[in-house]
């Protein structure tokens, strides 16, 4: 290995071994309003979220008495989709429901 090879060696292990980063994380918010249904609130948590019929039940009821409630945690991209998606689905049922994000 001359000097040159031995060189390249060195600069190529120190590039390969900077840290990833972990993408910055969002959390999910629902918010309560007086005409959306704690139905459709549930049906919500669990068709976009994945929640099960008891954590969708206990967020629904947070959203309910507490005014907002946690949906999930999420990089920003899938945060921004299931966002868009609550936002959709809601205008398409005819509710007010509003779903938003905010950095943790």
């Amino acid at each position: 290995m001359n000097q040159l090879d031995l060189k390249d060696q060195v600069c190529l292990e120190e590039s390969t071994e900077q840290e990833v980063k972990e993408p910055p994380m969002y959390r999910v918010l629902l918010y309560n309003d007086d005409y959306t249904t704690m139905d459709f609130v549930v049906q919500i948590l669990e068709e976009i979220f994945n929640k099960s019929p008891s954590d969708a039940v206990r967020i629904m009821l947070n959203v309910h008495h507490n005014g907002v409630g946690i949906c999930g945690y999420y990089t920003g991209e899938v945060a921004e989709t299931k966002v868009k998606a609550v936002h959709i689905r809601a205008r398409e049922a005819g509710f007010p429901l509003r779903a938003g994000m905010e950095s943790i």
